[in-house]
């Protein structure tokens, strides 16, 4: 018998049919004898929906009423389950984050997990029931509700499994685990049987929307078990293995060096010409950049013989608007000779653990590409990654070319 957490995205409870799937699911695995703790989101839409009816109220919602109002999303969800699974004869109990409780600190909107206290959901467990916990939300120190921000619900499923010292956490998704890339996008994509947990960071970092990044982050620290499955085959029938994540390095001769090529389309860039090459140019540009929020991912300075630099830097799209504008503001007292931006570029990565070992990746990944006509414009590395932008209406065929190039097909 083991202690399993299971945690259920929105699409998987995306219907009162597929909230009624997932009991059927869960009591397969209960009937095996196993403890679970479920993690559920709320139903797919219902987090937007809220966020719109909030926006109707107030035009920029007061956060910590705009948390009371989106965490009843999930609280709906725990509900329904619980009641779908005493439906079948399974004994369950609903908790809200508050209940567990999940304490965090007062950041709303976008909250931080301090502590779990897992004494009542134990108690259920050795009393044979199914313990259904909200995802995404808590309580602060003084009771205040609390959401915890893109990708919270993974982010509660694997604290939990932490928190319980779970033998594994399983993420049931609308795919039946990690694949080497978007199947969409190039069909002979295979599913992983297994990934290690620096390879799943940087995918997940690099636009891979299986996990969010947060929650790998977390799984990794507290050396938390994640397995990814899907949630939308038939219940009954038996399940596939998903893909592993683990903290263990593969040592098969047969392990390819790349894992996988990820991709993002949400990216901008932006150049500021001709500035005093000198000590602190860097900070004069990218500090009001960092002071109106605005995360920075690749940098590039280019320096001319003339005493100048220019200085290139990407940013997600939706923050390519603010980020446009301070440039400008600063532009005089820089020194600038002007600006350029671009936002019709990706960024398309090759990432593996194996490259550590295998010199010439980045040759032959710039070859593949120089040899399909496509430009690179920038370029960014890590000991397991490789990362270049490109003109954006050469991101499937980049993806393509790449997934092929490092036998992936």
């Amino acid at each position: 018998m083991a202690l399993i957490v299971q945690k259920y995205g929105g699409t998987s409870v995306g219907s009162p049919e597929r909230i009624k799937n997932v009991a059927l699911r869960v009591a397969k695995w209960k009937k095996l004898g196993h403890q679970l703790v479920i993690v559920v989101s709320a139903m797919s839409g219902e987090t937007n929906r809220l966020v719109a009816l909030s926006k109707e109220v107030q035009a920029n919602p007061d956060p910590r009423e705009l948390d009371v109002v989106l965490s009843t999303g999930e609280q709906v969800t725990i509900g329904l389950l619980a009641m779908a699974l005493k439906d079948i004869g399974v004994e369950a109990k609903s908790y809200t984050g508050g209940q567990v409780k999940v304490l965090t600190d007062s950041a709303f909107t976008k909250a931080r997990i301090l502590d779990i206290d897992e004494a009542a959901m134990r108690a259920d467990l050795e009393a044979g029931a199914v313990v259904v916990v909200a995802g995404f939300q808590g309580v602060d120190e003084a009771g205040n509700i609390t959401t915890l921000g893109r990708g919270g619900s993974d982010t509660t499923g694997v604290a939990l499994a932490a928190a319980l010292k779970a033998d594994e956490c399983q993420i049931y998704t609308d795919v039946d685990g990690v694949y080497t890339t978007d199947p969409r996008i190039v069909p002979e994509a295979r599913r992983l049987d297994t990934i290690t947990f620096e390879e799943m960071l940087e995918m997940a970092s690099l636009g891979s929307k299986v996990l969010q990044i947060r929650s790998v982050e977390f799984a990794g620290k507290y050396k938390v078990k994640l397995r990814v499955l899907s949630s939308l085959g038939d219940p009954r029938e038996e399940e596939g293995p998903g893909t592993l994540i683990t903290l263990e390095e593969p040592n098969s001769m047969e392990q390819p060096i790349i894992s996988g090529i990820a991709f993002s389309r949400d990216e901008a860039k932006l150049t500021v010409l001709g500035v005093p090459d000198k000590p602190g140019i860097a900070y004069q540009i990218l500090g009001p950049i960092a002071e109106a929020n605005v995360d920075v991912d690749m940098i590039i300075q280019n320096v001319g013989s003339d005493g100048s630099t220019d200085f290139s830097f990407t940013v997600g799209r939706g923050d390519y608007a603010k980020a446009l504008a301070i440039l400008e503001k600063v532009k005089d007292s820089i020194k600038a000779r002007g600006i350029t931006a671009d936002n019709k570029i990706c960024k398309v990565s090759a990432v593996g653990v194996g490259m550590r070992s295998h010199p010439g990746i980045a040759s032959q990944m710039f070859r593949s590409l120089a040899e399909e006509g496509i430009n690179i414009q920038m370029i960014s590395t890590s000991e397991i990654k490789i990362s270049v932008v490109v003109d954006e209406k050469y991101l499937e065929l980049a993806v393509r070319v790449l997934h092929k190039a490092f036998g992936l097909d």
